[in-house]
């Protein structure tokens, strides 16, 4: 019995690349509403609120974004 018959390489690699890119894309995306929130205060200090309502905007859909990923996350894991 050779190694190859008992591990699914296919499936291990896809399974790799997948939590590579979700682990990335869901820090990416919740830095991004870090950052939104940060210049949101910043802006709004300087007295620039069109500028601050942008970034707070930025900040409410990557936490959106954030929220939905770990939801779509849980979902999965659940129904496999």
């Amino acid at each position: 019995m050779t190694a190859a018959s008992i591990v699914q390489t296919r499936d291990l690699v896809e399974t790799v690349v997948a939590s590579f890119v979700a682990g990335v894309g869901v820090t990416a995306i919740y830095s991004a509403a870090i950052w939104g929130g940060a210049r949101f205060v910043d802006l709004n200090r300087s007295g620039r609120p069109l500028a601050a309502g942008f970034a707070a905007a930025l900040g409410i859909a990557a936490l959106v974004g954030t929220a939905a990923a770990v939801t779509i996350g849980i979902v999965v894991m659940t129904h496999k």
